[in-house]
């Protein structure tokens, strides 16, 4: 008999004994009789490996070793059967109402993009959407940032490629708009964009983004303010108020960080908002010149706004909770608790 005939062999003993086998300890003492370091019949095979010429041991070791994963298969197989794991069925009460299995639903942040954008659609504004992979000109330089802005940095910024990166943000979607289309426009461009920040309770590296835009002649800081007052109050009440900061931003001038009063505590200071009684949700600003002239447009006849919001955020306000991370970790026993109050 060669080594395969008695490989072959030993497995169909080995499966009739283990199948036999009806008490942990029975099954044990087949284990030992099979793969026992002094007695195991496999083991004796296996040492036996090295009388044989060099050229046959390679596939006889391999046929050896296939058996042995297939023997402890069954013993473990086996095993869980003796433990009560293959007589689990028997003790199920049939009586019993059935497990509620959690059925998939759209998450918390795209039900926030969307409730977002039917704000604005409201106001006119109507949705828009470019590449997540954008050239430094587009994500910079077009915005009136130059590449030696601390942003353009490979300590700020992934790159794909020289010159080539995840968009930071999504307003090189209006650039890209404003190149095919004249005046009057109102967009919003929601996507997700991508950054070299710390994954903490305020930040992620990658997240979903809105960028909004209004063109027209004769806009003003005016138009910006009773255009995002509206906006607060339409989605997160009528009795929200509003606040203007003075800012920078290189794409707009002047600049504005727009705070709400805080849904939690209703402007009366909590741990949410730091005892302010104001949460900030967005940047905004009146659209720098450099811009417009980089989109083909005419600075001395046309004017406008832009503003940009990080949607998580927002949906950490509307839904009551202090930590960002917690949208992103998918979490089914929180995620199916996140209703809007």
């Amino acid at each position: 008999m060669d080594l395969r005939q008695e490989l072959e062999a030993l497995q169909r003993a080995a499966e009739q004994a283990i199948a036999g086998a009806g008490t942990p300890d029975a099954l044990e003492a087949v284990r030992i009789g099979l793969l026992g370091r002094k007695e195991g019949r496999l083991t004796e095979i296996m040492r036996g490996l090295g009388k044989l010429p060099a050229d046959e041991r390679p596939a006889a070791g391999a046929a050896a070793n296939r058996s042995k994963e297939c023997i402890t298969a069954l013993l473990d197989a086996r095993a869980s059967v003796l433990a009560g794991g293959g007589a689990a069925v028997a003790r199920v009460d049939l009586s019993m109402p059935g497990r509620r299995r959690w059925r998939g639903a759209r998450h918390p942040v795209t039900l926030v993009v969307d409730e977002i954008c039917a704000v604005l659609a409201g106001l006119g504004f109507t949705r828009a959407r470019g590449p997540e992979a954008e050239t430094d000109w587009y994500n910079f330089t077009a915005l009136n940032t130059p590449l030696d802005h601390p942003a353009a940095d490979m300590h700020d910024t992934f790159y794909l490629a020289p010159g080539v990166l995840p968009r930071r943000h999504t307003a090189p979607v209006q650039m890209r708009v404003t190149q095919q289309i004249q005046p009057p426009i109102r967009i919003v461009a929601p996507g997700t964009v991508y950054r070299r920040d710390p994954f903490d309770a305020s930040h992620a590296p990658a997240f979903e983004q809105l960028e909004g835009l209004a063109v027209d002649e004769g806009i003003g800081f005016v138009d910006l303010k009773a255009t995002l007052t509206e906006f607060a109050r339409q989605l997160f009440g009528s009795g929200t108020r509003v606040r203007f900061r003075p800012s920078f931003f290189p794409f707009t001038e002047p600049s504005a960080e727009m705070d709400v009063s805080c849904v939690l505590c209703g402007g009366g200071g909590c741990s949410a908002c730091k005892q302010t009684g104001w949460m900030e949700i967005m940047g905004a600003g009146m659209v720098h010149p450099a811009v417009f002239t980089n989109a083909g447009y005419d600075p001395e006849r046309y004017t406008g706004f832009a503003f940009g919001m990080g949607a998580a955020r927002i949906a950490m306000i509307l839904y009551g909770f202090p930590d960002i991370r917690l949208l992103y970790e998918n979490d089914v026993r929180l995620l199916e608790q996140l209703v809007r109050p």
